[in-house]
């Protein structure tokens, strides 16, 4: 004598297995049309070009040196050096911003060593970096690269000029 409840028990568990072991044949399953070609004969997919900028274009391996003197010669047209502490060259460049007719200081940073300025319909960055032997100041946009135009190029070798920068 084989109680009722056994079968009914031993049917479900059937059942479910049945049910389990069949759900990923294909019920749930998308089609396979996406992978399947071979992937050699897939197309391509090629971004669009790049704007052309008007930097120069540079040939052969780009090092990390390479960007690192390209930076510093690119920055050199629009900075000089001063002999002193960051605080004392950011002290007298200050000054001398006051001074020079037709630039209005925006703010000053003192902790990031950096005069916001507009000067001729220019708005720039003054910065004052500390480096070996004293203080760099230069010209930069917001960024942090160098600021470009004839407004930013004029008021360094201004500065320059006043401070004595090299």
């Amino acid at each position: 004598m084989i109680p009722r409840a056994i079968p009914r028990a031993a049917l479900a568990a059937t059942l479910a297995a049945a049910l389990v072991a069949t759900a990923g044949c294909g019920w749930f399953r998308k089609g396979k049309d996406l992978y399947a070609a071979d992937p050699a004969d897939r197309p391509l997919e090629v971004p669009p070009p790049l704007p052309a900028s008007d930097a120069p274009q540079a040939t052969g391996s780009v090092t990390a040196s390479s960007v690192v003197e390209a930076r510093r010669t690119a920055s050199a047209a629009l900075g000089f050096n001063l002999q002193g502490s960051r605080d004392e060259v950011f002290a007298r460049v200050g000054q001398a911003l006051e001074a020079s007719e037709g630039l209005t200081i925006v703010s000053r940073a003192q902790l990031l060593g950096a005069y916001d300025v507009n000067y001729r319909d220019s708005n720039f960055l003054v910065r004052v970096s500390e480096v070996e032997g004293g203080a760099y100041v230069s010209a930069v946009d917001p960024r942090g690269v160098p600021a470009s135009g004839e407004a930013p190029a004029q008021l360094i070798r201004a500065l320059q000029t006043a401070l004595g920068g090299q």
